[in-house]
């Protein structure tokens, strides 16, 4: 998958309520629920309540995080 393509894919769900799933170490599980808020060159933010939460594109590419969108 090309970075260029996630990049296209996320910037035409800004605005759009997420879930994103983040796998860590010893099968630890993150879930995270907000907006979809703006997308840089290497990382993407949602909105969470009053906190920005940012993930790097580089592990949504490589299965680190998954997103469902709503």
């Amino acid at each position: 998958m090309n970075i260029n393509i996630v990049k296209e894919e996320l910037s035409k769900n800004i605005g759009r309520r997420v879930q994103i799933t983040e796998y860590g170490m010893r099968n630890k599980e993150n879930n995270y629920y907000g907006i979809l808020y703006k997308i840089y060159n290497n990382i993407f933010t949602i909105q969470t309540n009053d906190v920005e939460k940012s993930f790097s594109l580089a592990d949504l590419i490589i299965g680190d995080i998954v997103i469902t969108y709503y």
